[in-house]
């Protein structure tokens, strides 16, 4: 049994499992602390100390999802995160202040990877995306079992704006929709991205993933399968732990 510290950071909470990666499940209570309102690098690491020291986990094996683009380490973006974030080497000062053998993984990403080895992209061939409907939308995009990280189609440019503005949970929430009326917005931003990458599956995760039964019937011109993550609210915590194994 190979145990790993999962953390999820998120516009509104960042929460800590104890993962098994082994075989992709909790082997203890979440733990879970709200996201500083500036959410600085200095500010986010104090609460990643906090669980750290919860679960009595200093310099062991830690994986880190992140509402960012991080390649080779540096953080390329701020989805819902303070904008200090933006080209800063966060994986290195993550390692320095935290003293841990960690990874940082774009949190979409983190929760792709949970459900490609032990949710509802298991086993899937083609092209497979996974869209998180929360504060924003993220995405993870799979072909042949391989991630092509980094996608952010939340971040799409659509009408307007992007396509988080319209299909998110939270568009949903501030606009006050019925599930009827957010799935004609979420229909569309589906036939969008279908029409730019044609995949075979989509997955719909976040919390709103829970009530697929209430929308799922009124997606009924997207081409591609859809089906709800399976993962639910820990796949972002074990997809980071399961990306620091499969980077040994």
């Amino acid at each position: 049994m190979s145990i790993v510290l999962g953390i999820d950071v998120g516009a509104t909470g960042i929460k800590g499992n104890l993962i098994d990666t082994a075989s992709g499940t909790l082997v203890s209570e979440r733990y879970k602390l709200p996201t500083p309102g500036k959410s600085t690098p200095a500010n986010v690491v104090k609460i990643l100390k906090e669980i750290i020291e919860h679960f009595k986990w200093e310099g062991k094996d830690l994986g880190i999802g992140f509402p960012s683009i991080v390649r080779n380490g540096k953080t390329l973006s701020a989805s819902n995160i303070d904008d200090a974030w933006i080209n800063f080497n966060a994986e290195d000062y993550l390692k320095k202040e935290l003293k841990a053998n960690l990874i940082l993984i774009n949190d979409a990403d983190a929760a792709g990877i949970s459900e490609l080895y032990y949710g509802a992209a298991k086993g899937k061939m083609g092209t497979v995306i996974l869209l998180t409907l929360g504060t924003g939308i993220g995405s993870a995009i799979f072909f042949d079992g391989k991630l092509i990280p980094n996608t952010e189609l939340g971040h799409l440019r659509y009408k307007k704006s992007i396509t988080e503005q319209y299909a998110s949970n939270s568009a949903r929430e501030r606009k006050e929709l019925s599930y009827e009326q957010w799935a004609k917005d979420l229909e569309k931003v589906l036939l969008y991205i279908e029409h730019l990458f044609s995949p075979d599956l989509f997955i719909i995760g976040g919390g709103i993933s829970k009530k697929f039964d209430k929308y799922a019937t009124f997606l009924n011109k997207v081409n591609a399968d859809i089906v709800p993550a399976v993962m639910l609210n820990a796949a972002g915590s074990i997809g980071a732990a399961m990306a620091l194994t499969l980077k040994k």
